[in-house]
């Protein structure tokens, strides 16, 4: 609460009302040797105002920086309003609709998100919402184990072109419920999945293949020929996607061609914080997961659906709810134990503000953005791009000497550079992700070019990074 309006008298006579002496006593159930005496290390209490100030000093260390890094997380415009309404009391403290009957504003809101998920990613049905991209891809491989009656095997191919993070956090959750992982390379010119790669897997049993849209390098794959070859083999296509690129890119319901009536990916799932939800130092963000009618009772979390009343006025519902909160544990699809449900509200807040055509206006300047970004910084002696595939808003730029230190140099000039890949990609060298979107102006572009320059030239004839 921003505001504890009780005063100590208030607390009195609520004690006395209730019959005890003291708040203490409502826990005298807990031995007192497990009492602690005290809160060593905290400092003494603060007024409303000192705090305040002190957390602003705290917040101004941060300083300002212009930031280029994606990988995941991205700095979009939020419009005021989005905010402005998701933080009104209806939205803010309701938290997540328990009481159905009494909760049809979340309702209709959960509704309004689950149509908008549906019609960008043209799928039959979606979810209230998951923890985040990454748990979201998790959950979508159990899934499909339940729903891929053609496959016994619990194995996925995993494309190394896949956010690391989503693949750590896969084989975390998934990987202990007896789900293995198979990866699967990526070209080095393209810096994508090619069909090739997967001819050897041909006639084996394989429950999912994971393909991303556009992959962690912002490169966009060949999505099509890539469904065609797991529908033909019986495996299920999961897709993680960036909401905004679908503005612009071919829905996963759309992928591939037409086998046995059905066409399109048959999970699709991926990270909804690029909808009007602030980076926050890395969440909360909340995770979003659409999939095929046919699979519907194998998805994890809540579904709400339209209805009328007996009068024939429309209301929502929760339809279905196959979660370990409302049914046995050991019937539930996951354990999946929030709907996120303030990040959905500004998700579609954001949406409805901006409609079909803003998000794709948003999409666009994106792709523009990072385009004039990769061709100024390639300008920059001793920088060059990796790939060759077409790209949405991040690209992979090679250096010729180690990317930490120059990441460093930036950071001091006030830029943060974008991602070193050394770690999750050594094959690639001194490999750094940069990305922009429609925040990054031509000033700001000129600005980290500039620095780079500084950098590496500094560097160049000896100077420390």
């Amino acid at each position: 609460m921003a505001f504890i309006p009780h005063t100590p008298d208030d607390v009195a006579r609520m004690l006395e009302l209730i019959g005890v002496r003291s708040i203490e006593d409502l826990f005298d159930e807990i031995p007192p040797e497990l009492k602690i005496k005290a809160l060593d290390g905290v400092p003494p209490a603060l007024s409303e105002m000192e705090v305040g100030r002190l957390l602003m000093e705290r917040a101004a260390r941060d300083g300002r920086p212009l930031s280029f890094i994606g990988a995941g997380a991205y700095e979009h415009h939020i419009p005021a309003p989005v905010w402005a309404i998701a933080t009104r009391g209806e939205f803010y403290s309701a938290y997540t609709p328990y009481q159905a009957e009494a909760s049809q504003g979340t309702l209709q809101l959960i509704y309004e998100f689950q149509s908008m998920m549906c019609a960008l990613t043209r799928m039959e049905v979606s979810n209230a919402s998951l923890y985040d991209g990454a748990s979201a891809l998790a959950e979508a491989c159990l899934m499909a184990v339940r729903s891929n009656r053609a496959s016994s095997s619990r194995r996925v191919l995993l494309p190394r072109s896949l956010n690391p993070t989503y693949a750590q956090v896969a084989r975390a959750i998934a990987g202990n419920q007896d789900i293995s992982f198979e990866p699967v390379d990526f070209d080095r010119g393209q810096g994508r999945t090619l069909l090739e790669s997967l001819q050897a897997y041909n006639g084996q049993d394989f429950t999912a293949l994971v393909v991303q849209q556009p992959n962690f390098f912002g490169n966009l794959e060949e999505v099509d020929s890539l469904t065609d070859w797991a529908h033909a083999n019986k495996i299920l296509l999961i897709a993680v996607v960036n909401p905004t690129s679908l503005a612009l890119l071919k829905p996963p319901g759309r992928w591939g061609q037409v086998f046995e009536g059905t066409q399109g990916a048959d999970i699709v799932c991926g990270e909804g914080q690029a909808l009007g939800v602030p980076l926050s130092s890395g969440g909360p963000y909340f995770g979003f997961m659409t999939t095929r009618m046919q699979y519907v009772r194998q998805m994890p979390g809540r579904i709400v659906g339209g209805t009328v009343d007996v009068e024939g006025r429309p209301g929502f519902s929760l339809t279905l709810q196959a979660r370990e909160q409302h049914i046995r544990r050991s019937k539930a699809t996951s354990n999946i134990c929030t709907n996120q449900g303030l990040m959905v509200t500004a998700a579609t807040i954001y949406l409805a503000l901006l409609g079909a055509e803003g998000l794709e206006r948003v999409a666009a300047a994106s792709v523009q953005r990072t385009h004039d970004l990769a061709a100024a910084l390639t300008r920059v002696k001793g920088v060059r791009l990796a790939f060759t595939a077409p790209r949405f808003h991040e690209a992979v730029l090679l250096l010729d000497r180690p990317v930490a230190p120059v990441l460093a140099a930036l950071a001091h000039r006030g830029i943060l550079g974008g991602l070193d890949l050394r770690h999750a990609f050594p094959e690639l060298g001194h490999a750094l992700l940069v990305c922009a979107t429609e925040t990054k102006l031509e000033a700001d572009i000129e600005a980290y070019t500039s620095a780079l320059s500084d950098v590496m030239n500094g560097a160049r004839s000896g100077e420390a990074a």
